[in-house]
């Protein structure tokens, strides 16, 4: 027998091994469709998931009050334990700056230099230098092409920035920010004096 036989349907009608094809074309089409609707309804489904978690992650660390952030800017997870290495390291002397107070420039030559002001410092080493300069360099500014490196904060035109309307001393004394700042001394400068809020 040939594969060409007409072939009798549930009604009677006879039909072509080409109209065969033809549905078995159809089908195959349709099962595509349903495929690819159901695997965009996956993706649409886990877009809208991942969008739902990461708004919450975003309002958990917005809702954190600004009395526990302590420091001018939220530090993230990957940035906090060279914080932390910067705060040991240099708030045992001093107060511990924010490095947005001063350009990237002044906080790489601080960094590279074991002469600090006058004191002669053990400079850091690899791995804890690598970490606190990751920290420093992103939280520090830019400095200007044609500006000098301040070495001294009332030099900085970011701490001057900073500080708009504030009538500071000359020279400013890194010990005066508990003046108006009564936690620095705990790296919280978002705490002001009465004076000041």
């Amino acid at each position: 027998m040939s594969i060409f036989v007409k072939r009798k349907t549930r009604d009677g009608e006879k039909r072509s091994p080409y109209s065969d094809r033809q549905a078995l074309q159809q089908s195959a089409k349709r099962q595509f469709k349903r495929q690819f609707f159901g695997l965009l309804l996956v993706i649409v489904t886990w877009s809208l998931a991942m969008g739902w978690l990461l708004a919450l992650a975003t309002n958990a660390q917005s809702a954190t009050p600004t009395a526990e952030i302590g420091t001018v800017d939220v530090v993230p997870a990957q940035y906090q334990l060279g914080q932390e290495l910067y705060l040991e390291n240099c708030s045992t002397c001093h107060i511990g700056l924010p490095p947005a107070v001063l350009p990237t420039q002044t906080w790489k030559n601080l960094l590279q230099d074991s002469q600090h002001y006058g004191a002669q410092l053990k400079p850091l080493v690899d791995p804890p230098r690598i970490l606190v300069w990751k920290y420093l360099l992103t939280f520090s500014r830019v400095q200007l092409d044609d500006e000098e490196t301040p070495y001294r904060i009332n030099d900085s035109r970011y701490f001057k920035a900073l500080h708009p309307g504030v009538k500071l001393p000359r020279p400013v004394q890194i010990g005066s920010c508990v003046s108006c700042h009564p936690s620095a001394s705990d790296y919280n400068f978002r705490r002001l004096t009465a004076e000041w809020k």
